[in-house]
C-alpha cells in the first residue's frame, strides 16, 4: 500500500515528521517498509536563466538556447517551445535525470547541434496540467532546485499491510492510525449531492440470486456524463500513490477505492440490455472476456455481474470488455457492492488474477460502508465529468451484516501484558481507532467491532489493540514466574517414551511419517468395505493428492518408506513408528484418535557374516519381536491366535496372528500380503506388527514385585501328543495355563513333526513343562501323577492319541 503524505494530510493533521510517523506507523503494527520524497526525481532539475535564443540552423520550429544554471559555464540546449523567450527564468533538466513521466534526459546532438538537458514544461515535471510550453518560474534564482521553488514536497510510505488489516488498505484507514499516533482526530470528506431528476428505482433494479456470494449491492447512476482526461489534482492523486490515469469516470472510481477502501466499478449504463443488474454465479463452461481482452472459461464457484441476458463483470475481479466506459459513454452507472471473501478468493485464484479490487475484497471490506462509497463516487464524478444524478440509490441488501459484541476483562488484559492500565485509559486507547466501548462494569469493557474492523471478534483481538495503541516501547519488562520443579510426566507419554526405546534396543529404526495419506490409501491396502479404517477424513486444503486424507493406519508409511529404502539398495530394513491414527465419526467434525506402535521387517534380519548364512527374515523373527517387547513390558501369557474374519485384511492368510491377552486383542503380525507390497512399490517380502498402544498400556504392569530366586529345584517333564494338523499349538498351551496348578511353571513347545508314521492330516506336537514348588522339593512321583493327569486332559480336550 503506498501512502502520500500530503492526501494523507487531507483526512488528518500530522504534527509527526515523516521519518517519527514512519516509526511509530511501525510500531502500531503498520510497517513501513520505505520512505521516499515523491520528487525526487527533480533533484537534478533546477532553474536556468535563458542568456540567448537563436533560431536553429537545421531545424524548422527550433532554436538554440544559451543558459545559465548557476554552473561555471553557460550551456547549449535546443528547445522547440513556442514561449521561450531570453530573459525568461525555466526550468532545466540536467542530463541523467529521470523525470516523473519515465523518460531519461541525456546529453545529445540534435541536427548537430550538442543540447546538454531539457527545457521541461509544467507536464514533463508532474508539476501541472499544462504542456504547451516550458514552465516559467517567477521567482529564484540560477542554480536553485526546481522542488524548492515549486514547494514540492510529498513523501510516501510504502507500507506493508498484514492480511488481517484490510481496514488500512485506503487512505482513510492509514489516516485513522495516523490520528490515533498523533493524538489527533480523524475528519471525513463532506458528500453533498444535488437533487436528482427521476428516482433510480424507475430507472434501473438490482436482483441478487447468490446472497450467499453477495449480500449486499448498491447502485447510483449519473446521467449526461462527459468523458475525458481527469483533471490535473485527481491525476496527481493517483499518481501518488502508484496507479495511472485513465479518464474522469474510471479514476474516480479509483480515486475512492484507495480513499475508502471500497473497489468501485462504472458501467456504461447504455450497454446493459434491458437497463438493470442480475448477481448470479456463472455456468459450467460459459464464456468471458474481461477488460484486458483475454476469454476465460468458468465455472459454477465464480460470482458474475450480468445485465438482463448477458455477463458483464467477473464480480470483485474486473469488468467485462462488453461494458466498459469508453469516450461516447453518457450514462454511468456506479457499483459499490460487498462480495464474500472467500468467492472472490476463489475466482481470482482460478482465473489468474490479483487485482486491486481482488485485493481488497479477498481479505474483507467494510459492508456498511458500500453506500458512503457510491455516494462519494457520485459526487466527484458530477464534479469532473459533469451530469444529472438519478435521484437515490439502489440498495439490494438480502444478508444484512450483523455486528458481535466482544467483551474484554480489564484485568485479563492487564494480566496478559504486565500493565496497570485502567478502565479508562483502556477505553480512550480503543476509542481513538474508532472502537466505541461500553462499559457494563468496574472490570468489563464491551466493544461493538464496526464493519471495517474484520480482524476483531475475541477478546484477544482487543488486547492487540491496546497493547500496540500503547505502545510495545511502554510495556514494562517483567520476567515471567516459572516453578523451580518440572511437572510430572504424563504416564501414557512416559509409556511411548519406554516403547520408543524398547523397539531401538529391538534393533529398529523409528521413522516419522506425515499423517496424512492419498485417499485411494484403504483400497491399496486391500481392506474390506466395513473395515473401521476405511472411514478416513478428508483434509480440508491438502497440499497434494498424496496427502488428501487423514491416515487411519501407520503401515502405509512405513511400506512408502520401506519401498524407498528397498530402491536405494538398503535391502534389510528394520522400522518402527508410534503415532496416532484418525477415524471419521459420523456427525462429528472432528475424528477420534488412537496411538498405534507399527513395526516393518523385510530383507534380512542382520548383516552378511562369514559365519552363516543369509536367511531372509520371516513370520518367526517378527513375533520373536513381538515375544521380546512383552517380556520386557512384563506382560505374561499372551497367546497368538489365528485373526478374526476382517482383522488382518492386509496380510497373508495362515502367515499371521492376531495377539491376544484374557480375550482383549493387543494387535496383529505376519507376512503382508504381496499385492499390498506391490501397491507401494515394495518388491520383496515384508512382515507387519501393529498393536494398540492404549491397550498394550493398559495391561501392563506398573510395577514390577522383586522375588527371589527359586530355592528349591524343578523338573521338567515332555509329553508328545498326536492331534489334528488343524488345531493350533497355542490354543495346546492355553489348555495347561488354565489349569492353574502352583507347580507348573512354564510350559513351551519344543518340536513339531508331520510326516511318517504319523497319518495324513495330523501332527506331532512336543511340550516341556517346568514343574517346581515353592515350599519343598517335589518327589518324582509327585511330578509324575501331575503329568499323567495334564496328559491326560489334553488328550480327551483334544481328541488327541500319544505316539
Amino acid at each position: 500500500m503506498i501512502v502520500s503524505i500530503n492526501w494523507l494530510r487531507q483526512f488528518v493533521e500530522i504534527n509527526l515528521e515523516p521519518k517519527e510517523l514512519a516509526h511509530r506507523l511501525t510500531m502500531a503494527g503498520l510497517e513501513v517498509e520505505g520512505v521516499s520524497d515523491r520528487h525526487a526525481c527533480l533533484d537534478s532539475v533546477k532553474a536556468a536563466r535563458v542568456l540567448t535564443v537563436a533560431p536553429h540552423p537545421a531545424g524548422e520550429n527550433l532554436t538554440v538556447c544559451t543558459l545559465d544554471f548557476g554552473g561555471n559555464k553557460p550551456c547549449t540546449v535546443v528547445c522547440g517551445a513556442p514561449n521561450v523567450r531570453q530573459g525568461m527564468l525555466s526550468a532545466l533538466a540536467l542530463p541523467g535525470t529521470v523525470l516523473p513521466g519515465g523518460r531519461t534526459v541525456a546529453q545529445s546532438v540534435i541536427r548537430g547541434v550538442d543540447s546538454f538537458g531539457m527545457l521541461c514544461s509544467a507536464a514533463e515535471l508532474g508539476t501541472g496540467p499544462d504542456k504547451s510550453g516550458i514552465l516559467e518560474l517567477e521567482k529564484g534564482a540560477p542554480g536553485d532546485k526546481i522542488a524548492s521553488l515549486l514547494n514540492l514536497a510529498d513523501t510516501v510510505f510504502e507500507i506493508g499491510v498484514t492480511p488481517n488489516r484490510p481496514d488500512c488498505l485506503s487512505l482513510l484507514g492509514v489516516a485513522r492510525e495516523a490520528a490515533a499516533v498523533c493524538g489527533t482526530r480523524l475528519v471525513r470528506p463532506q458528500i453533498l449531492l444535488p437533487k436528482g431528476e427521476g428516482a433510480i428505482e424507475e430507472i434501473t433494479s438490482v436482483t441478487i440470486e447468490a446472497p450467499e456470494h453477495c449480500p449486499r449491492y448498491v447502485a447510483r447512476l449519473i446521467r449526461n456524463v462527459t468523458v475525458a482526461p481527469s483533471p490535473f489534482w485527481l491525476q496527481d492523486r493517483l499518481l501518488s500513490v502508484g496507479l495511472r490515469p485513465i479518464n474522469n469516470i474510471v479514476d474516480v472510481t479509483n480515486f475512492v477505492m484507495m480513499e475508502t477502501g471500497q473497489p468501485l466499478h462504472a458501467f456504461d449504463f447504455d450497454l446493459l440490455e434491458e437497463g438493470r443488474i442480475v448477481v448470479r454465479t456463472a455456468q459450467d463452461g460459459e464464456k468471458f472476456t474481461t477488460l484486458d481482452g483475454k476469454e476465460k472459461i468458468l465455472s459454477s464457484s465464480n460470482l458474475m455481474i450480468c445485465d438482463g441476458r448477458k455477463p458483464v463483470a467477473l464480480a470483485g475481479v474486473m469488468g467485462g470488455e462488453n461494458s466498459e466506459i469508453n469516450s461516447g459513454t453518457k450514462t454511468v452507472l456506479i457499483e459499490s457492492a460487498y462480495f464474500s471473501p472467500m468467492s472472490i478468493r476463489k475466482t481470482a485464484k482460478s482465473l489468474g488474477y490479483h487485482t486491486d479490487a481482488s485485493h481488497r475484497f479477498e481479505r474483507g471490506v467494510d459492508p456498511t460502508g458500500c453506500p458512503a462509497a457510491a455516494a462519494r463516487a457520485a459526487q466527484l464524478m458530477l464534479e469532473v465529468a459533469g451530469g444529472v444524478p438519478a435521484e437515490g440509490e439502489i440498495d439490494a441488501h438480502p444478508a444484512p451484516w450483523a455486528p458481535k459484541e466482544v467483551r474484554l476483562s480489564v484485568n485479563r488484559a492487564n494480566s496478559i501484558l504486565g500493565t496497570g492500565l485502567s478502565q479508562a485509559q483502556m477505553q480512550a486507547l480503543l476509542a481513538a481507532v474508532e472502537l466505541e466501548t461500553k462499559t457494563p462494569d468496574s472490570d468489563t469493557l464491551s466493544v461493538t467491532p464496526p464493519g471495517f474492523r474484520v480482524d476483531i471478534s475475541i477478546p484477544e483481538d482487543l488486547v492487540e489493540e491496546i497493547a500496540r495503541l500503547f505502545g510495545y516501547d511502554n510495556i514494562p519488562v517483567t520476567a515471567p514466574k516459572l516453578p523451580m520443579e518440572a511437572p510430572p510426566p504424563r504416564p501414557a507419554m512416559s509409556f511411548r517414551k519406554k516403547l520408543r526405546s524398547i523397539m531401538v534396543h529391538l534393533g529398529f529404526f523409528e521413522a516419522v511419517n506425515y499423517s496424512f495419506v492419498a485417499a485411494d490409501t484403504p483400497a491399496r491396502l486391500g481392506l474390506a468395505a466395513d473395515d473401521p479404517r476405511q472411514a478416513t477424513l478428508a483434509v480440508a486444503n491438502p497440499l497434494s493428492e498424496d496427502q488428501a486424507v487423514m491416515r487411519t493406519s501407520l503401515l502405509p508409511g512405513l511400506l512408502a518408506a520401506t519401498g524407498r529404502n528397498v530402491n536405494l539398495q538398503n535391502r534389510s530394513v528394520r522400522l518402527f513408528e508410534i503415532g496416532k491414527v484418525f477415524f471419521a465419526r459420523a456427525d462429528e467434525p472432528l475424528p477420534s484418535e488412537q496411538f498405534m506402535l507399527a513395526a516393518i521387517l523385510s530383507g534380512e534380519p542382520g548383516p552378511l557374516s562369514w559365519h552363516q548364512k543369509a536367511v531372509p527374515c520371516d513370520f518367526y523373527d517378527m513375533k520373536g519381536a513381538a515375544e521380546a517387547l512383552f517380556e520386557i513390558l512384563k506382560i505374561k501369557n499372551v497367546d497368538f491366535v489365528k485373526p478374526a474374519p476382517g482383522q488382518a485384511d492386509t496380510l497373508l492368510p495362515g502367515h499371521c496372528a492376531a495377539m491376544v491377552f484374557k480375550d482383549k486383542v493387543l494387535g496383529i503380525l505376519g507376512q503382508i500380503r504381496p499385492e499390498v507390497c506391490a501397491s507401494f512399490d515394495l518388491k520383496q517380502r515384508a512382515f507387519l506388527l501393529e498393536m494398540d498402544v492404549a491397550a498394550l498400556r493398559s495391561i501392563t504392569p506398573d510395577a514390577v514385585a522383586f522375588a527371589p530366586p527359586p530355592r528349591y529345584p524343578f523338573v521338567l517333564r515332555d509329553i508328545t501328543l498326536v492331534l489334528d494338523k488343524a488345531v493350533p499349538a497355542a490354543e495346546v498351551l492355553g489348555k495347561v495355563r488354565q489349569m492353574k496348578h502352583p507347580w507348573v511353571e512354564s510350559v513351551w513347545v519344543f518340536d513339531v513333526y508331520e510326516g511318517k508314521p504319523i497319518e495324513k492330516g495330523k501332527k506331532s506336537l512336543s511340550f516341556r513343562i517346568t514343574y517346581r514348588a515353592d515350599d519343598r522339593t517335589l518327589t518324582d512321583g509327585e511330578v509324575n501323577t501331575l503329568h499323567d493327569e495334564i496328559g491326560k486332559s489334553l488328550l480327551n480336550a483334544f481328541g488327541a492319541t500319544l505316539p
